[in-house]
């Protein structure tokens, strides 16, 4: 489905919004449609939080809001980033939607894709972000094609990577509704803030606000006083650190719920606090196994805390097993939008309500691996019931990996076992073979839906008159190696196109610029002085290479997360 057939099924899902919102209020308890805020941390683990056993980092405003409202105990996400920010904002599985991993061609969420923010944004929300995308930086994949009307991110996967470099935590490089931004401030002060300002400028509207945070992502930058008291605590600089970044979100969320006071909108707010998968570092994680990339418990399973002080059944601690996959058929439901489309995951309003939970037979599937070709049995796990599947544990970095057979798999009774200690594969072959069986119906059905295909970059587009196509970001990897970027030419015409050499410089001669588009190449010499070279380009989809090598050499490959080998398009006729 193209980016236009999408709008019209946005409008087509947004036609019974009328009616819906009719008996919306006698839905969820309120006569007014609650405002949706959803704040998503990077890298902070399960056992990063005061209240879930750590008696060293300091989270009071995040302990008081789990004591307070609905904390879901069993939550569970993808074991990095990309993958569930996507399922987040779809309510499907990521597969489906173009993302495959986090980097190297494998992080571009196609655009016919309809999110949360689409969805709310058609119903009357006003709709902004504030923090990390990560579901693709160029037209029609950024979040100002996807829903958010307003915009403040960074781009790639965290602050200080390529296509963004140089660029530091403190006064950082952003990207304010789509254009270059130099802030001032820490950078999760910096999201909070511009959060507040949206909110407060939305008071008298529905508003949905998104504040993805980068922090505590590496690389681990915080200010002296948030990270000095846990150095001096004796603890090592990379832990203190860590907890000093989620102190200083602790503080931020603190001042987004006290403004939501003042405003008088605390009442009919629905505010959603999440993590996006385990720690990264070695620290505590509250007894599970595993870190951040594995399908163990400590890699998946993460904070999910919820508040709507109007509606909400609290404070309530809730077992069913709940995902990523969930959050956006809630926030619809709660705000009274009717989903349309085909989504993986179920409204939790329900259970938020106080309801009964249904039978405990839901299965919950996870996966992910380097690679653009997800691999059947690599780095994966089925959740069901008490009992889990592990399924090629250990597997995530291996790109070479592939299994046939019956693949190596682990089982725990996650009731009697919550930290992954017993395989009771050998006591229970029956649980093997019925959760192996429903993750193979599960790979295949997500299979048929793209087929593995990651998004697509849209150049020459009037939306983005300037393209970067960033090669470890957005560069078909394979065997570790860039190849070419998958894109669509909107317009015909002559592009002038720079390719970067060093992290400050643009190539300068005496250096050719070669273009293969499709395989056929071309080749322009820099004129003396110059920067760039001029190709004619027709419309259509197109696999470009685009590369510069000075006279003599032979072509450099470039693999690491660095700007050397991004490249610049602007259509100039």
């Amino acid at each position: 489905m193209n980016v236009a057939a999408k709008k019209v099924r946005i409008v087509g899902a947004a036609v019974g919004v009328a009616a819906v919102l009719a008996f919306c209020g006698r839905d969820v308890g309120t006569e007014r449609r609650p405002n949706v805020i959803v704040v998503l941390t990077d890298d902070q683990g399960y056992g990063d939080l005061g209240g879930h056993g750590n008696d060293i980092i300091r989270t009071p405003r995040l302990d008081r809001f789990a004591v307070q409202g609905v904390e879901f105990t069993n939550f569970y996400v993808s074991p990095v980033c990309a993958p569930t920010r996507a399922s987040l904002l779809t309510g499907r599985y990521y597969y489906r939607t173009g993302i495959i991993h986090t980097s190297r061609g494998g992080a571009k969420m196609h655009a016919d894709e309809v999110t949360l923010a689409e969805r709310l944004q058609a119903a009357g929300y006003r709709t902004g972000i504030f923090g990390k995308w990560h579901l693709g930086d160029n037209y029609p994949m950024r979040p100002m094609d996807q829903g958010f009307e307003e915009s403040l991110i960074h781009k790639s996967g965290g602050i200080n990577q390529t296509p963004d470099r140089p660029n530091d935590y403190f006064d950082p490089l952003l990207w304010k509704n789509g254009q270059r931004f130099e802030a001032k401030g820490y950078c999760t002060d910096v999201f909070f803030d511009a959060a507040l300002a949206f909110i407060e400028k939305n008071r008298n509207e529905p508003f949905f606000a998104y504040i993805p945070t980068n922090a505590p992502h590496t690389p681990l930058i915080v200010p002296d006083e948030y990270a000095r008291p846990y150095l001096d605590a004796g603890l090592d600089e990379d832990t203190a650190k860590v907890y000093g970044m989620v102190e200083n979100i602790d503080d931020n969320f603190g001042r987004l719920m006290d403004r939501l006071v003042e405003l008088g909108l605390r009442e009919n707010t629905l505010v959603v606090f999440l993590t996006d998968n385990g720690p990264q570092q070695r620290r505590y994680t509250a007894g599970l196994r595993g870190r951040k990339a594995s399908t163990y418990e400590g890699g998946i399973r993460a904070i999910s805390l919820w508040q709507w002080p109007a509606v909400l059944a609290a404070p309530a601690k809730l077992d069913p097993i709940a995902a990523h996959i969930d959050v956006a058929p809630t926030l619809m439901q709660a705000a009274g939008v009717e989903p349309g489309g085909e989504m993986d995951g179920l409204s939790l309003l329900p259970l938020l309500r106080g309801e009964p939970a249904g039978p405990d037979d839901r299965s919950l599937f996870f996966q992910c691996h380097r690679g653009l070709t997800p691999n059947r049995y690599q780095n994966a796990a089925v959740r069901r019931g008490a009992y889990k599947l592990v399924l090629g544990p250990g597997t995530f970095s291996d790109e070479s990996w592939s299994y046939t057979g019956a693949p190596p798999a682990v089982l725990y009774d996650l009731h009697a076992d919550p930290g992954e200690e017993k395989d009771i594969a050998g006591e229970r072959p029956d649980v093997v073979e019925d959760l192996r069986e429903r993750y193979e119906a599960w790979f295949e059905d997500v299979r048929s839906t793209r087929s593995f295909e990651p998004g697509v970059i849209h150049i020459g587009s009037r939306t983005e008159t300037v393209a970067v196509l960033s090669r470890y970001q957005d560069s078909t990897y394979v065997g570790g190696r860039p190849t070419t970027w998958k894109t669509t030419i909107e317009r015909a015409g002559r592009y002038e196109i720079r390719v970067k050499r060093e992290e400050e410089a643009w190539w300068v001669g005496p250096a050719t610029i070669y273009l293969s588009r499709n395989g056929v190449v071309q080749a322009k010499d820099l004129a003396p002085g110059s920067d760039h070279a001029f190709f004619d380009l027709p419309s259509g989809d197109a696999e470009l290479d685009v590369w510069a090598q000075a006279p003599g050499s032979s072509r450099e490959i470039v693999t690491d997360n660095s700007a050397v080998g991004n490249v610049v398009l602007r259509r100039v006729e």
